[in-house]
């Protein structure tokens, strides 16, 4: 919890109850089904928490605006930046069920009322939204192919609509064919952990044509 008092030190007392909860929620849980890897549990707040929460290092979501976190997992990035954006509404999208279920269960017991969550696969996935973030694995061409129809085309925010991702490795030859349109930071011009160093974020506009 320090590491996150440490980046972003004007939270409410209300936001710093939640993020502090996480652990005994997130260990409870996992205990039960395996939504972080066991091995990776005490590092909640580096390698999860905090990792997610590079996505305000980049943008501070406006009120109003609607936000997919796209295979979601044990609910990352959406459940922090749940937290940390209360006038945002997230939709956490996962195509395992137990997952979605674990979404379900720390979202009621943080008291989030800006969380949804659907058991699907993203194709099926038919709103519209600001912003699709994840934590994603899969190419960044395959993932756009994927989220291009649900980019809403009205503008919120100071950066325009469009696809944030959290990702590690080299990452030129998946964004070439976008050309200078992707931005690619390293998550260490952000936090200084030895953790973030390989550690990156793509942020790509897109219209939903």
């Amino acid at each position: 919890m320090e590491l996150i008092n440490k980046y972003f030190s004007n939270l409410t007392d209300v936001q710093k109850e939640q993020f502090a909860a996480l652990d005994a929620l997130y260990r409870d849980w996992n205990s039960k089904i395996n939504v972080i890897s066991r091995k990776d549990i005490d590092n909640l707040y580096e390698h999860h928490v905090l990792h997610s929460l590079a996505i305000a290092e980049l943008i501070r979501f406006k009120a109003g605006t609607a936000v997919m976190d796209l295979g979601t997992g044990g609910g990352f990035p959406g459940i922090p930046l749940a937290i940390m954006f209360p006038e945002t509404s997230f939709h956490l999208v996962d195509s395992i069920g137990k997952k979605i279920r674990v979404c379900e269960e720390v979202s009621k017991a943080l008291g989030l009322k800006n969380v949804t969550t659907q058991w699907c696969r993203a194709e099926e996935v038919k709103e519209k939204f600001h912003f699709v973030v994840s934590r994603a694995v899969m190419p960044l061409p395959d993932l756009v192919k994927i989220v291009r129809k649900n980019i809403s085309g009205e503008q919120k925010n100071a950066l325009p609509c469009g696809l944030i991702c959290l990702k590690g490795g080299e990452l030129e030859q998946e964004a070439k064919p976008f050309g200078s349109r992707a931005q690619i930071t390293s998550l260490s011009e952000y936090f200084e952990e030895p953790f973030f160093e390989t550690k990156k974020i793509v942020y790509l506009p897109l219209d939903s044509k």
